[in-house]
């Protein structure tokens, strides 16, 4: 009976890929029905559930359930040759509950509306509007650095723990909401993760826990990037499954909080990414355009970029092999690459908008 109903949920794993399978072809119903629908509902619940919790519930989670399969592995490690079929039906119900878990409580949102569709952006944008945008960008940005420190050549200070930021990231999303309902962002999971080493040491800054819909920052990362990241993985709490579009969202929330060291952190962000891009399509004008940024901003991203050179080592890659190769696998098909994408959704955002 146990043995029948184990193959049963192997079988409703194959259900399962061929109806997602379809699905990508769909995402109209899935914006309807499930990002604007059903998610809303589950992951305000988990919110409720988790949320007002000062630790990680899904990291536990995590460190349970790997202590149970590395258990289960070495019990069961003689039925794999002489028990194989039972063995591998074990596996495959496993997998199967573990994989509908994940896709009915977040990752259905990999196949949702892409944003600039339900933005009425534009998709692609010319270079004379990027260095046009880029521009009132660095003008921007200049102002609020000068603002903050005084002296151009000063990088920028966050006064914050990380918990106070963690505190303040609603208020982007509440100013946001006023404008575009779906993004109120209430009630808060944000928290920092007991994995912050290891994660800063595979690549990565935080990460979404999609069975508990908290949403874990390393406790490691700069304050300076502290605000956009914080407001990045809440972007991916509310079904912004696609890393572009969570950046695009995270640096609005961010723009968009009455804090002006927020506003800071969401204005070179985005500034940041915008550059990169001039740098990829016209190098002589990005060495001009680059010239105009205050040297105190550059000293922040200077702190960034020493700070993960602290932390490279050879797994590093892998990861982010794995990651990309994930992504591709879950309906975005440039991959991590996918991060640079921000600007399209920037561009044509504030194309009839002041910053």
């Amino acid at each position: 009976m146990l043995k029948n109903k184990k193959l049963i949920l192997v079988i409703f794993l194959g259900v399962q890929i061929i109806t997602i399978s379809i699905l990508k072809n769909y995402p109209e119903f899935v914006e309807q029905f499930y990002s604007n629908g059903l998610y809303v509902f589950l992951s305000k619940l988990m919110r409720y559930a988790f949320g007002w919790l000062p630790f990680s519930v899904g990291d536990i989670f995590y460190t349970l359930a790997g202590i149970y399969i590395i258990r289960w592995l070495i019990i069961n490690r003689k039925r794999i040759l002489n028990d194989t079929i039972k063995w591998l039906l074990d596996i495959g119900a496993t997998i199967s509950i573990a994989y509908f878990a994940f896709h009915m409580l977040w990752a259905f949102n990999y196949y949702r509306q892409p944003l600039y569709k339900s933005l009425n952006l534009e998709a692609e944008y010319t270079t004379e509007q990027l260095i046009t945008f880029t521009e009132k960008l660095i003008e921007k940005s200049n102002s609020v650095h000068t603002q903050l420190t005084k002296n151009d050549t000063l990088k920028v200070e966050l006064p914050y723990t990380r918990a106070e930021i963690f505190n303040n990231v609603k208020n982007g999303y509440d100013e946001l909401s006023k404008t575009y309902p779906h993004l109120n962002y209430q009630p808060t999971s944000l928290k920092k993760s007991i994995y912050s080493t290891p994660l800063i040491y595979m690549g990565f800054s935080g990460y979404l826990n999609p069975f508990t819909n908290e949403a874990q920052v390393s406790r490691l990362m700069p304050t300076y990037k502290f605000p956009t990241t914080s407001c990045h993985e809440a972007a991916h709490q509310l079904g912004y499954a696609a890393e572009n579009e969570a950046n695009f969202i995270g640096s609005l929330a961010a723009i968009h909080n009455d804090d002006i060291y927020f506003k800071y952190s969401g204005y070179t962000f985005a500034l940041r990414y915008c550059l990169a891009e001039i740098y990829k399509r016209e190098p002589e004008t990005y060495s001009n355009i680059l010239s105009t940024v205050n040297k105190g901003i550059i000293k922040n991203y200077q702190e960034v970029q020493d700070f993960w050179m602290d932390y490279e080592n050879p797994i590093e890659p892998f990861f982010e092999k794995t990651f990309d190769s994930f992504l591709k696998a879950n309906n975005q098909s440039a991959g991590m690459k996918s991060y640079s994408y921000v600007v399209a959704l920037l561009v044509n955002y504030y194309e009839d908008k002041t910053l």
